[in-house]
């Protein structure tokens, strides 16, 4: 029989609620000066996720959190989630090797990953006959890099006062 300890249902709301937080955020209405420096939360949740516990958030968790984002801005849908999908995939294949980077190390990856974001949605949007964006299109992935040592920080205490672990199952004979 396969128990789950009360620890991994909390770990697992505690990922939940930190992704609804950063899809509020994405969301929230900024002053419109503002808006080109709103960094991408919910790339940088999903990349901390995947890189701490990637046995919780996988592959398909960036694709769900992706379409919800498709949905909710009314844009291409399978756009979002095949670029957060990708971001979650390159980051479990590295997690180990990420975890040991210090963090100024993770913020250059953090950089690469967000432009990556930015990149496959500027390249499905000239694809579809969008104007391509200015310079301030690429603000968000930088203000990502600078916050990521904080938000880190922030992620990594909500990991271990809810003891959010890779996922286990014990069993119980």
């Amino acid at each position: 029989m396969v128990s789950v300890h009360k620890s991994q249902r909390t770990g697992r709301v505690s990922c939940d609620t930190s992704l609804l937080i950063a899809l509020v955020l994405a969301l929230m209405p900024i002053p419109p000066w503002a808006e080109s420096f709103r960094p991408n939360w919910v790339g940088l949740v999903l990349f901390y996720w995947c890189m701490a516990t990637p046995e919780r958030v996988n592959v398909g968790t960036g694709w769900l959190v992706g379409f919800i984002l498709d949905v909710l801005y009314g844009s291409i849908l399978g756009l979002h989630a095949f670029a957060y999908s990708l971001i979650a995939f390159v980051t479990i294949k590295s997690h180990l090797k990420l975890r040991m980077f210090p963090r100024w190390q993770q913020a250059a990856v953090v950089f690469v990953m967000l432009i990556l974001h930015q990149l496959l949605v500027l390249w499905v949007r000239a694809a579809i006959g969008k104007d391509p964006e200015n310079f301030s299109y690429w603000t968000p992935s930088i203000v990502g890099m600078v916050i990521w040592p904080w938000l880190f920080v922030i992620l990594r205490d909500v990991r271990r006062r809810f003891r959010v672990l890779e996922f286990r199952t014990l069993r119980t004979d």
